[in-house]
């Protein structure tokens, strides 16, 4: 089952595939140089010095005949162009958000929303305090789209998202299935 893992420049999403991959994660890091610094804003992402150019790869079994293939995006706006790519044949995705650049976000649930993959919003915690009300309502999340805490250093932490995602995506199988099972139905055979 392939997961995309998408959000804005710096929100950890390289981190999250390293920390929950049971393997060892393929990245397409590198190093930011100068010429970078006109292109790319680093406004509250002070002290980064690689950024992925590509996308990241990592894999998690759940059980023999079942493994997420994880794929990060970059989050950069010139490497956006890539996203619908990496959307081909997602099961679902994931939004990492830094509540702290909120606006940050808005593009990836744009596209997921525009391609109909079913999503959550995890919230990295980078130590503040998060008002997951006000976060919701600046992202103008529907009710139904699940926004959670985590810390993507923590394998833990990111296996608890991972598996909310998981519920997620029975449940929008199962809602899919119902409105499946209306399709043709009138009035007189509805029991």
């Amino acid at each position: 089952m392939k997961i995309v893992i998408v959000g804005g420049f710096g929100v950890g999403k390289t981190t999250m595939v390293r920390s929950v991959s049971e393997i060892r994660p393929l990245d397409t890091e590198a190093t930011m140089t100068q010429e970078g610094l006109h292109v790319d804003d680093l406004t509250g992402v002070t002290g980064k010095t690689t950024t992925t150019v590509a996308f990241d790869f990592g894999r998690i079994s759940i059980d023999a005949e079942h493994v997420l293939y994880l794929f990060g995006a970059p989050g950069q706006e010139r490497f956006w162009f890539l996203w619908d790519r990496l959307f081909t044949g997602a099961l679902g995705a994931i939004v990492l958000l830094d509540p702290l650049r909120i606006a940050d976000s808005w593009y990836a649930i744009d596209r997921l929303e525009h391609q109909g993959i079913p999503f959550i919003v995890a919230c990295n915690n980078f130590g503040g305090s998060l008002d997951p009300a006000r976060i919701r309502e600046a992202l103008d999340l529907d009710p139904d789209v699940p926004l959670i805490d985590c810390d993507a250093r923590s394998r833990e932490s990111c296996r608890d998202v991972l598996v909310a995602l998981v519920e997620r995506l029975f449940v929008c199988r199962a809602v899919a299935r119902e409105r499946r099972s209306f399709v043709g139905r009138t009035p007189e055979n509805v029991s």
